[in-house]
């Protein structure tokens, strides 16, 4: 079985920083990412006529999704 490779400092930095929050007190995460995406109203041409495929707009529309992450995290989820 091949070895996984060593994920980069940052990302070490951030799964450890992950391992103590859970470890010390609830951590809260919101599933309603496409309830949110959708309210943005986006077209047919941000879902490339892919009606309500929320996938493609990291692509097409990546100013809608950062939108939606800083409102989660404004309300204080943490991932």
């Amino acid at each position: 079985m091949a070895s996984l490779p060593n994920p980069p400092a940052d990302t070490q930095t951030r799964a450890d920083a992950l391992r103590e929050a859970l470890a010390t007190r609830v951590v809260v995460a919101d599933g309603a990412m496409g309830t949110m995406l959708q309210a943005q109203d986006p077209s047919m041409e941000d879902f490339q006529q892919l009606e309500g495929c929320n996938e493609v707009l990291n692509v097409t529309r990546p100013d809608i999704v950062a939108n939606v992450h800083r409102e989660y995290f404004a309300a204080g989820v943490d991932c």
